[in-house]
C-alpha cells in the first residue's frame, strides 16, 4: 500500500499529546511494514531544515517527505469557505491518508482515515481556545462525512461522538493508544532521579500532577484536596505540577496563593523530555483528576514506571486504569485527598498498585495499536 500521514503534529514546536501519540505509532508501523511505502505530509513555509530535521527520527528508506511551501495556518483557515483541494498540495499518490488531529482537508486521493481523540469541544467548549473552537465546529463535521473510517482512543470517546454526531456512527472504530516502554520505565538510579529533581526545585517526597495546566485537568480541586491533606498532615510530600500553560488558567495559579500553599506546591518550569521518566520515577504517588480525557495517557506512562496512581473517576480513565489506580470522585476534594493520603501513608497497598501498573501498562503498546490500525487500512483499501 501507499499511506500518507499527515505529520503536522510531528514537526510542530511544541509537541502535544496528540503529536506523541501519532510518533509511536508511525514510528512502529513504518517499521513493521517495510514492503509498504509511507508519505509524510505536510506544510512548510518557513524553517525546513528544522521540520525536516524533526522528522528524521521517524523516517526509513521506505518513507518520502511530501512537503508543500504553502502556510498550513492559511490552507486551514481557508478550506472550510472555499474548498481548495488537499490534493493540489501533497498529490495523488496514496491509496490511504491518515490524519490524526479531528479534521480530513477537502478533495484526499484514496481512502480517508482521521482519528478524533475527544468531544471536549462539545461537552466542555469553555476549555477550549477560541481558534480552536472555531476550527473544529466548522470543520469537525465535515471532516467525519468526508472520513471513510473515524477512529478515536477509547470506548468512552465513541460513545461521545455518536451522542454529538449520530448520523456518523457507524464509522467510529476503538483503537487503543499505545505506552512507550522504552521511554517509560522504572528507575533504579536515584542519583539520576536526585539531579532532575534538583534542576526542578524539588526537595524531598512530592506527589505529581503531570499534563497541561488548564481547567478541565481539574487542578483547583487538586489544590483544594492538597491542602486538606497537609491540613491533617504537616509533613505530606510536596504537590509537584508540570506541563506546558493551557487555557484560562490563571485561576489554577491564584487558587495556590490563595489557600497559602505557595511554599508546598512547585510549578515546574520545562521539563526536557529526558527527564520525564525520573521526574514521575522519583513520585510518591501520581496524581490525575481530570474531568474530561478522550484516552488519558499520562497515567498510564506513570503506571509504566511503577509509580502508584490517583485517579479520577470520570470519562475514559477508569477505562484506562481498571484496577490499577486509586478511583476518586473528581468532583470531590476530599475524596481526591483520601486517596493521595491512602497511597502515602500505606506502603504495603502502594506497592501492590505498582506491580499492577505495570502490568496494566504493558497491555498497551504500539505495536498491538500499529496492528489494529494496520488491518483497518487495509480492509478499507481492499474496499475501496
Amino acid at each position: 500500500m501507499k499511506i500518507a500521514f499527515d505529520v503536522l503534529p510531528l514537526v510542530s514546536d511544541n509537541m502535544s499529546g496528540i503529536g506523541y501519540c501519532e510518533a509511536g505509532f508511525v514510528s512502529e508501523m513504518t517499521k513493521a511494514h517495510p514492503e509498504d511505502q509511507f508519505y509524510f505530509d505536510y506544510f512548510s513555509r518557513k524553517n525546513h531544515e528544522v521540520k525536516r530535521a524533526r522528522l528524521s527520527r521517524y523516517k526509513r528508506e521506505n518513507c518520502t517527505l511530501n512537503e508543500s511551501h504553502f502556510s498550513g495556518f492559511v490552507y486551514r483557515m481557508i478550506m472550510n469557505i472555499i474548498p481548495v483541494p488537499y490534493s493540489m498540495f501533497f498529490g495523488k499518490k496514496a491509496d490511504v491518508t491518515h490524519f490524526f488531529n479531528y479534521i480530513i482537508p477537502p478533495f484526499v486521493k484514496g481512502v480517508k482515515i482521521v482519528t478524533i481523540h475527544d468531544m471536549v469541544v462539545r461537552a466542555y467548549p469553555e476549555t477550549v481556545r477560541w481558534r480552536t473552537k472555531q476550527l473544529l465546529n466548522t470543520g469537525m463535521k465535515k471532516s467525519m462525512r468526508r472520513a471513510d473510517i473515524i477512529i478515536t482512543d477509547s470506548e468512552f470517546s465513541k460513545k461521545e461522538i455518536q451522542k454529538y454526531y449520530p448520523a456518523y456512527a457507524d464509522k467510529v472504530k476503538v483503537v487503543y493508544c499505545g505506552v512507550n516502554l522504552r521511554k517509560f520505565h522504572p528507575v533504579d538510579d536515584l542519583n539520576q532521579i536526585d539531579k532532575v529533581k534538583e534542576s526542578l526545585g524539588i526537595n524531598g517526597d512530592y506527589f505529581l500532577y503531570l499534563g497541561t495546566i488548564e481547567p478541565r485537568k481539574n487542578l483547583e480541586r487538586l489544590i483544594e484536596a492538597y491542602k486538606c491533606l497537609c491540613d491533617s498532615d504537616s509533613n505530606a510530600p510536596s504537590l509537584v505540577m508540570a506541563g506546558g500553560k493551557g487555557w484560562l488558567n490563571s485561576s489554577i495559579y491564584e487558587k495556590v496563593n490563595s489557600l497559602s500553599l505557595s511554599d508546598r506546591v512547585i510549578f515546574t518550569k520545562y521539563v526536557p523530555d529526558e527527564d520525564l521518566c525520573p521526574l514521575i520515577n522519583g513520585a510518591t504517588a501520581f496524581v490525575f483528576p481530570s474531568i474530561y480525557e478522550g484516552f488519558g495517557m499520562p497515567p498510564l506512562e506513570a503506571m509504566a514506571c511503577g509509580v502508584p496512581v490517583v485517579a479520577s473517576g470520570e470519562a475514559s480513565l477508569p477505562e484506562v486504569v481498571a484496577d490499577s489506580a486509586v478511583i476518586v470522585d473528581a468532583y470531590s476534594p476530599q475524596s481526591i485527598a483520601q486517596g493521595m493520603k491512602k497511597v502515602y501513608t500505606d506502603k504495603k497497598f502502594a506497592l501492590e498498585l505498582r506491580e499492577k501498573g505495570l502490568r496494566r501498562a504493558a497491555e498497551f503498546t504500539w505495536e498491538r495499536f500499529s496492528a489494529q490500525l494496520y488491518d483497518i487500512y487495509k480492509t478499507a483499501a481492499e474496499r475501496s
